[in-house]
């Protein structure tokens, strides 16, 4: 079983061509090719044809019961009331967490301004996804990105589930150091990499994700993802069967954490069919 938490449905190619319903249509297609079960869907900070909207998403995969979003929050003139949409959604259950993106926008994560999205959070129990690490754009700037900026909004919200995105690539020991330390923070592995894997980088990411794994962070704290389009679903799975841990250690990595995290559950999640685990009401 495998739950990818980290997917967009994002033209990165032509902002300017409308991204939906083919980038949907895709990513189910990818999902089916890989025997994906589930995927979460990231909106992004900023709305053009290329980038759906939250409420565009969720309008898109509302009959779709394996793919669930995420609404990316924008810093740059955020007000609390841009809030109140996503309430509904949150309400809902059709939105199941929230993204901010420092780095890709000059601001860090413990700004002030923030603080409502991390308080909308704890309310109804879902994770605030951070992005960490390099950006994707070379005018992102990488200092508000860096993961200990993480420990100071999870030390002042300690009741909110926070996933550090892509492991703070490059400073993954700072990272294992915040998840480390924070009961509430956890990381996901996604967007190590643009399309697939090359040998050699995936010997490096692998021996990284191991030593993490094996002496500094506990399984229970790391998610299986991607950052589909971004990254190839078919060069990661590679990867992850690779990936010297215990099968059950494995397991949870997969899938069982993001399910948890998520609240994704028998009755509102169809996993292509496959029977669910008793524990998962």
């Amino acid at each position: 079983m495998i739950i990818d938490c980290h997917t967009h449905i994002n033209y990165y190619e032509d902002e300017n061509q409308p991204a939906l319903p083919g980038s949907l249509e895709n990513l189910q297609r990818e999902m089916r090719r890989n025997r994906v079960d589930v995927a979460i869907v990231l909106t992004s900070y900023k709305v053009n044809p290329g980038r759906p909207s939250t409420h565009d998403a969720v309008m898109a995969t509302r009959a779709l019961s394996n793919i669930f979003i995420v609404a990316g929050i924008r810093y740059d003139g955020f007000k609390k009331d841009d809030l109140v949409e996503i309430r509904g959604f949150l309400q809902e259950g059709s939105v199941r967490g929230l993204k901010l993106y420092p780095g890709y926008e000059t601001f860090y994560p413990q700004d002030e301004r923030m603080r409502p999205v991390f308080e909308l959070a704890g309310e109804f129990d879902v994770p605030v996804m951070i992005h960490t690490g390099d950006t994707l754009n070379p005018m992102g700037k990488v200092k508000f990105a860096h993961p200990l900026h993480v420990d100071e909004i999870a030390v002042d919200f300690p009741d909110v589930k926070i996933i550090i995105c892509h492991i703070g690539n490059p400073w993954v020991r700072d990272t294992m150091e915040v998840v480390y330390k924070n009961k509430n923070v956890y990381t996901d592995i996604s967007g190590l990499v643009l399309g697939d894997f090359t040998d050699r980088f995936e010997v490096y990411m692998r021996k990284q994700i191991q030593e993490m794994i094996l002496y500094g962070v506990e399984p229970e704290k790391v998610l299986y993802g991607t950052d589909w389009p971004i990254s190839s679903m078919e060069s990661y799975l590679r990867f992850m069967e690779e990936l010297k841990i215990p099968a059950q250690e494995k397991k949870k990595i997969m899938w069982e954490n993001a399910a948890q995290l998520f609240k994704l559950s028998k009755e509102n999640t169809n996993l292509n069919g496959n029977a669910m685990p008793g524990w998962l009401k």
